[in-house]
């Protein structure tokens, strides 16, 4: 049966699909002619006497790969189509490339056969229904599937020789561009430059990815656009990722790396198909050649930098010092379970416990596991640091100094040179204003409006340059500097180090301490030093008994000041309760209370007032019935220590509430009360 006279008027009656599909978007933008080739097979389809009307062009899927339907809409609308019996034809230039999986090739053969469409591409008209038209497609199909894994096998071939030699041309980071040459080098921008080289600066004394970003804040990071902008630079704010690729790119670093990241493919359960990318370990990588450029850190700086990142992913149960005040949290151990001890926090004030965390469940509980105040220990475990540090071996003063002078030299310079690109780009939007003839005003009022916005921005940039000059901090001599570097428990307590510097010089010493519980007043402080070398204390968990001197602090200023004022005196003298937690008001009355202190002025009032009790014991009345008289104003009264109401009596003010308590319906006279006297009777 010749091709022609398997089209019969009842294909003819129903549409015909004219499939159009490219594999990429390069293609489309390149391949024109391929494009071209396949929009034409709707004349094919007129002179095999398809009516214009029922001619549809499907070119969902310009742009989608072929080897997944569920990735093309167009696929799908033609198979869902065929199998509801409205084509008569699918034209393509090879129908065997209308799917790359044979699976789905197949099924859309069945769904022909089944519904007496017809395939047609340059090669021929197949009808599904006969047999030997059949057995062409399915061989083409597998031929197809096979041409494509062996070309693809040859192209990752080439391109993975060309890795091992460092000559394939792979997409660089911001900071790294191709030389002339082909050579990778560090980016001839000196804001870019300075801009990547910064963010390893702030991470080295920072530590953390976080840290950096919010040590960059106000400032800009640069970017290279892809897509049609490919190469382009653009600036930005650095955000978390931006920096975490930052620090995990060993490009910076000097190497040539292939092969980093792997794909896989998943099916959900709707039947659709994704692919999913994850990074590969190191010692996996398929290509790495160290010093093969230029980088802005070396490659043992990276490797340091890929553990601290290591140590910071808390999701993989690391520990890393954190802001709170507590010094030994993440590295405190129960002794009991050997489980680590979490930090919970009492109060606003960095009041915290050290709690074990098998002892939050009940059928996991060991009869040793207890919750043991923080300021029991840390002062133990810093007072043994503190003597195991010589003089000698200390300059942390000098260099932190150090330090503070260059960050803030990288400060300036990053905001001077976004002065000089910012002025660059106010001249040239002048330039290019000048140069416009004054006649062609729809041209000059758009550059104009460019040049006045890199005023702004020129404007804008030089008041950031001078608030970082009137910013930076004077710096002591640095005779001063060297006295504090040999006066380590004056750093360790200076207000400008941070908790999570402490933390920090604590655990370059000491690997980890544990608590051992011995009774409710002791417990066991175990040390252990990165040198392995093991010291024990033994410290009061929690004595219950307020020191001495601060219950005779107490006693002596009860009349000269309130609950709080002596708390915040106590305070400042570093006392600290039974319970090794600052003093409050609570805490100051509990003192009163427990050890019967009063004050020694028996009666607070002045000559002319009387206290409450005693108005109350005069009218009669019971005392809750004058405060709100007092609150509203109509009693006048003042607070003396100690929150006792003072109120201003004489005979013309008692004569007055007496008649008011009298007149009114509301306010009964105590039955055991005399009247006139105001005595018991």
């Amino acid at each position: 049966m010749s091709g022609l006279q398997k089209i019969t008027s009842l294909h003819r009656s129903r549409q015909a699909l004219i499939y159009v599909r490219q594999s990429t978007l390069l293609q489309t933008r390149e391949n024109t002619e391929s494009t071209a080739r396949q929009y034409g097979l709707a004349d094919r389809a007129r002179e095999l006497g398809w009516a214009p009307c029922d001619i549809e062009v499907v070119d969902a899927d310009l742009g989608a790969s072929g080897r997944f339907s569920g990735m093309r809409a167009g696929f799908q609308q033609l198979v869902s189509r065929v199998c509801l019996g409205e084509v008569g034809a699918v034209f393509g230039l090879e129908v065997s490339r209308l799917s790359r999986s044979s699976a789905e090739f197949g099924r859309l053969l069945e769904f022909a056969r089944l519904t007496d469409t017809l395939l047609i591409d340059a090669d021929g008209i197949y009808d599904l229904g006969d047999f030997n038209d059949r057995l062409v497609l399915g061989l083409k199909s597998t031929m197809s599937e096979a041409e494509l894994h062996i070309l693809a096998g040859r192209l990752q071939g080439a391109r993975k020789a060309a890795a091992e030699r460092g000559d394939l041309r792979l997409p660089l980071p911001v900071g790294m561009v191709y030389a002339d040459d082909g050579t990778i080098v560090v980016d001839p921008d000196e804001e870019v430059r300075a801009a990547v080289a910064d963010v390893f600066a702030l991470f080295d004394q920072h530590g953390s990815a976080l840290a950096v970003v919010r040590a960059f804040t106000g400032r800009r990071f640069p970017r290279r656009d892809t897509g049609v902008w490919d190469g382009r630079l653009g600036w930005g704010r650095l955000t978390h990722g931006r920096a975490a690729a930052v620090l995990k790119n060993p490009v910076y670093a000097g190497a040539y790396v292939f092969g980093r990241s792997v794909s896989s493919r998943k099916v959900r359960p709707d039947g659709t198909v994704i692919t999913t990318v994850s990074r590969r370990p190191r010692d996996q990588w398929a290509v790495l050649i160290p010093d093969h450029h230029e980088g802005y850190i070396s490659w043992q700086q990276y490797l340091q930098i890929e553990a601290k990142l290591a140590a910071n992913r808390t999701r993989a149960k690391a520990r890393p010092p954190r802001e709170g005040v507590p010094v030994c949290q993440g590295i405190i151990f129960c002794g009991s379970c050997g489980f680590p001890m979490s930090t919970r926090y009492r109060r606003a004030d960095g009041t915290a416990d050290y709690v074990c965390t098998r002892a939050r469940s009940d059928a996991l509980l060991t009869p040793g596991c207890h919750s043991i105040a923080a300021a029991a220990v840390d002062p133990q475990v810093v007072d043994l640091l503190l003597a195991a540090l010589t003089p000698e071996q200390v300059h942390l003063a000098v260099a932190a100094a150090d330090e503070v002078h260059h960050r803030h030299q990288r400060s300036h310079r990053a905001a001077e040179l976004a002065v000089e690109r910012a002025r660059y780009e106010a001249d040239r939007a002048e330039r290019a204003f000048v140069q416009v003839e004054p006649e062609n005003r729809l041209v000059a009022r758009s550059l104009e409006s460019r040049w006045e916005a890199k005023l702004a921005a020129l404007a804008q940039a030089e008041a950031a340059l001078a608030d970082l000059v009137a910013a930076e901090p004077s710096l002591p001599e640095p005779a001063r500097l060297r006295e504090l570097a040999r006066d380590v428990p004056a750093l360790w307590r200076s207000a400008t180090t941070t908790a999570r510097d402490r933390k920090r010089l604590l655990r370059t010493l000491i690997a980890d301490v544990t608590v051992l519980h011995v009774d409710d007043a002791r417990a066991h402080i175990g040390v252990r030093w990165h040198t392995g070398a093991l010291d024990e204390i033994t410290c009061d968990r929690r004595t219950n008994r307020n020191p001495t001197r601060a219950v005779e602090i107490v006693r002596e200023l009860l009349d000269v000041r309130s609950d709080a004022e002596i708390a915040e005196h106590l305070n400042s003298l570093e006392f600290t309760t039974g319970n090794c937690r600052p003093f409050t008001v609570n805490s100051i009355r509990h003192i009163r209370a427990q050890h019967a202190i009063g004050s020694r002025r028996n009666n607070p009032t002045e000559p002319g007032e009387i206290t409450v009790p005693e108005a109350a014991r005069i009218l009669g009345i019971h005392e809750a019935a004058i405060y709100p008289w007092i609150h509203s104003g109509e009693m006048t009264a003042r607070q003396a220590r100690h929150r006792r109401w003072c109120i201003t009596w004489n005979n013309d003010i008692e004569a007055y509430w007496k008649q008011r308590v009298a007149t009114s319906s509301h306010l009964k006279r105590r039955a055991n009360t005399n009247y006139e006297t105001g005595q018991a009777v």
